[in-house]
């Protein structure tokens, strides 16, 4: 068993016990969770170590390291089947939605027996929680809020993104390898960066199947296999994800990605593009109607050529314009991750949830490639995690002293700053002025009404210490819904103030959405930075992930701050910081 595979058992083990314990901080899943990074990092294999040598790894305590020896020996680990018998993938559904929590969700399947998010939301319309001790008619109201912004029904189920590429991304990891995989990608609306998943396609070109249909069955985080065949095996993961493997010939690798990755219309208007061609498109190859002659089959630039289209992105292929885009050569040029220069969000070990030293961040930015960086630790009125004005001018004087050891990169002093009530942020003026870049966001007092969030980020953009507004609707995908704005009323503002919105790379975020960019992009004087908002150094290659929803809200690379060189965007953030 790979060390991957050992971590997402142990992040399974963390997570089901932070709700049989019904607390989020509990010691023992935190425990585990370190044990899961220990793994996820380490190069030797964990399974051909002994509960001796383990217990040498930083991270990987006593309770830790029998456990591995548990799961090499007998394939599972017992502690870990009985919680996933005691809270299935529905029950730790109705854990994440927000206001709830493990505590409260314990409590109400005790009391109402609800199982699911369906039978909360039955239980709220029936008015039962508001008899359960703590709780009451507000809760009631609360919840009800944010299944509706979340768009939880409790009928289909959906996995966010974060889950999902987490997932997808381990099962590539672990077939990549097989000598009988030639291409391996995941697929659908994954592939296409939708917000939500509600199944995984992955896609293998292979002329021997049987192997690698064998080893994706029996993956650890495998729990059922549902069906199994010659060209598609379906089972359900950990957390009750199902996944489905589809293989096909090299041969027909261009086709088969095209069709699989989707969207249902976007194939619809390609398929009707053949037709009118005299030809016929399906997942095998693009082909003439009278002959069958096989026209383009192997990538998908070779399809939409014949098809007389450029390459469109995953992202876009929603048919919403890109179809015609294309056929008249009008199709944007989308921002790509090769042409990002900087990375303008990123904290350091002194901001109180950073993990690395600042010049930690620093080597790995440099070896990123970056020209450009904007150190943005929270500000002081962050509870737990902010820094005050001292630690604020002690960094800036290490900066200095350093900045010379990174002649390629020009580093920029600046905060992460937090958004009041009233639209105010920390600091007083005089010290903002010092700062080379300022970061504004929102991290409380999520449930004000629309016109109050709207004119407290108004406000916030009118500040000249503030360059870019950070993670716009503070969404958590699947946990938080973002607060409510008026969105040509922000658009506006980001205009007339040359204020930047932030495309935040964070899987749970991915915040601005798509759709308001797309809506911002209407606007000519609107400009965007794509951020990774790192907290550890791993996180700076993150933007992979912000530019493909840039992609999907139409983002052009010339509307992105951070793709202009270095001098232009100094220049740039000087200016508009400007009273």
């Amino acid at each position: 068993m790979s060390n991957r595979e050992l971590a997402a058992l142990f992040d399974e083990l963390a997570s089901l016990l932070k709700v049989a314990d019904g607390n989020a901080q509990s010691f023992k899943a935190r425990a585990y969770e370190t044990a899961a990074r220990t793994l996820d990092t380490l190069e030797p294999p964990a399974a051909e170590m002994s509960v001796t040598e383990l217990i040498k790894l930083k991270g990987i305590g006593k309770s830790s390291a029998s456990k591995i020896a548990e799961i090499v020996e007998t394939g599972t680990m017992d502690r870990l089947v009985k919680l996933r018998a005691e809270f299935p993938a529905t029950f730790l559904d109705l854990v994440r939605v927000p206001g709830l929590g493990p505590k409260t969700a314990l409590m109400i399947r005790e009391r109402l027996g609800i199982e699911d998010v369906g039978g909360l939301r039955a239980a709220i319309e029936g008015e039962q929680l508001r008899e359960l001790p703590g709780l009451g008619a507000k809760t009631e109201e609360k919840l009800a809020r944010a299944l509706d912004r979340l768009g939880t029904s409790g009928k289909d189920r959906r996995t966010p993104i974060l889950d999902a590429m987490a997932m997808a991304s381990r099962i590539i990891d672990e077939l990549t390898p097989m000598v009988e995989v030639e291409q391996i990608q995941y697929c659908g609306s994954l592939r296409r960066f939708r917000d939500t998943v509600a199944d995984i396609d992955i896609l293998v070109a292979t002329t021997d199947p049987a192997p690698v249909t064998k080893r994706f069955s029996t993956l650890a985080f495998v729990t059922e296999v549902i069906g199994s065949g010659s060209t598609k095996t379906s089972v359900i993961t950990q957390g009750g994800l199902q996944v489905d493997l589809r293989v096909v010939e090299p041969a027909q690798w261009g086709a088969a990605i095209l069709y699989f990755t989707g969207s249902k219309a976007h194939n619809i208007r390609l398929r009707q593009l053949a037709i009118q061609q005299g030809r016929l498109l399906n997942e095998y190859a693009l082909e003439e109607s009278e002959g069958g002659r096989v026209v383009a089959s192997e990538t998908e630039e070779e399809i939409y050529e014949a098809l007389g289209l450029p390459w469109i992105p995953p992202a876009v292929r929603e048919d919403t314009g890109e179809i015609e885009s294309g056929l008249d050569r009008s199709l944007p040029e989308f921002v790509r991750w090769e042409d990002l220069r900087g990375d303008l969000h990123v904290h350091t070990s002194m901001s109180g949830d950073g993990d690395h030293s600042l010049t930690r961040m620093l080597d790995a930015a440099v070896q990123r490639g970056l020209e450009y960086l904007a150190i943005t630790d929270h500000a002081e009125d962050l509870a737990m995690n902010g820094v005050g004005q001292d630690e604020m001018l002690e960094q800036r004087g290490v900066i200095e002293s350093i900045a010379a050891d990174y002649p390629t990169l020009t580093i920029l002093h600046g905060a992460e700053l937090n958004i009041g009530r009233d639209g105010g942020v920390d600091y007083n003026s005089d010290f903002l002025s010092t700062f080379d870049w300022g970061v504004a966001s929102v991290h409380s007092l999520f449930d004000l009404d629309v016109e109050s969030q709207t004119t407290r980020v108004i406000t916030a953009m009118q500040n000249p210490a503030v360059n870019v507004i950070g993670h716009l609707f503070g969404r958590r995908i699947g946990k938080r819904p973002g607060i409510e704005l008026i969105d040509d009323a922000v658009i506006e503002a980001a205009a007339l103030t040359g204020t930047a919105i932030e495309i935040n790379s964070h899987l749970d975020r991915l915040d601005a959405p798509s759709e308001f960019l797309r809506k911002a992009m209407s606007n000519p004087e609107v400009l965007f930075v794509v951020s990774t908002d790192s907290h550890r150094t791993g996180e700076l290659w993150q933007s992979r992930f912000g530019v493909t929803p840039a992609q999907r809200g139409w983002v052009t690379a010339d509307r992105v701050a951070n793709t202009w060189p270095v001098d232009r965007f100094v220049e740039w953030a000087a200016n508009q910081r400007v009273p």
